[in-house]
């Protein structure tokens, strides 16, 4: 048989079974009679069988209907068990979060963060995928995934953790053999280190306070594919780099990098969690969801 048996018409007649009556199993499910005595007839015509012998005042199962009635009582409790199992699911933490991060961040900035929440639920764990290639969340079958970056138009549910700034940087000693850049468009003389994931494409885009922008598009020695891949050559003085502030943000404060262009700003970009459409998740998901908006939302570094 190619279809798919009826699980519809299986359960409400097991339902008439455990009632005795059609009306009964019709208030027991919220159905109208009639809708009961067409599931049942739909069965007994796929079937070939009567499963109920009726009478104005008595309803007798059959031999099929007896052979029928315990498989069918057992299709039915199985039913409700799975579907209680997969409520409970949504309603209590628990079970697994699939959760895609980019590789520094969530090496700097998630993961010291997970120690406390798998505490606070014990029966949440979490498979966290560590690289800074954009994945298909749905089609690699992740629960979330973290986006640092203006997001562009998307299916994909986004909420938004925090603001995270990008500053354009170089060490001293590179700014003292080199000069150091006073507009954008000077970039193109020096020697920048390029992000293979940057959503536009090796271009490095600039506003002032006036609201001019520039346009540029970099080179230089040294192109990666994770930001702080940069930071030897970037120390060494070996160029100019691009970065968000939870790679360059230590560096800065102790002085062994230095922001330049402070008049030109990098569109704002910020930290995003971003889901799969469709609802309601799973209570492990949304807890996590709420954790990291909460942690994250107050940390020093995201409002630098």
């Amino acid at each position: 048989m190619s279809r798919l048996p009826d699980f519809e018409a299986l359960a409400i007649f097991a339902k008439v079974v455990e009632m005795r009556t059609f009306a009964g199993a019709a208030a027991e499910l919220g159905l109208s009679k009639a809708t009961v005595s067409k599931a049942v007839s739909r069965l007994e015509e796929r079937l070939g069988a009567r499963l109920f012998n009726r009478t104005s005042r008595q309803l007798a199962l059959t031999d099929a209907g007896q052979k029928l009635s315990e498989r069918a009582t057992q299709l039915l409790m199985d039913g409700e068990a799975a579907e209680n199992e997969a409520l409970a699911q949504s309603a209590v933490p628990r079970g697994l979060v699939r959760l895609a991060v980019p590789m520094t961040f969530g090496v700097k900035v998630i993961s010291p963060l997970l120690p406390e929440f798998l505490s606070t639920y014990p029966e949440v764990s979490i498979d966290l995928h560590l690289s800074d290639a954009t994945v298909d969340l749905i089609g690699e079958g992740f629960d979330a995934g973290v986006r640092i970056a203006r997001l562009p138009d998307s299916s994909l549910v986004a909420r938004r953790l925090c603001g995270m700034r990008r500053y354009t940087v170089a060490a001293p000693t590179y700014l003292k053999k080199y000069g150091r850049p006073t507009h954008p468009m000077h970039l193109a003389q020096h020697r920048c280190f390029g992000y293979a994931y940057l959503s536009t494409a090796g271009v490095w885009h600039y506003v002032n306070a006036a609201g001019e922008q520039a346009t540029v598009r970099p080179s230089g020695q040294l192109r990666v594919n994770n930001g702080e891949a940069t930071m030897p050559s970037l120390l060494a003085g070996l160029g100019i780099a691009d970065l968000p502030d939870f790679i360059v943000g230590d560096a800065i404060a102790d002085g062994r990098l230095e922001v330049i262009l402070k008049d030109w700003k990098q569109p704002e970009g910020a930290v995003h969690l971003v889901m799969p459409p469709g609802g309601p998740r799973p209570a492990r998901v949304e807890v996590l969801a709420d954790y990291l908006a909460a942690k994250l939302g107050r940390t020093k570094r995201a409002a630098r």
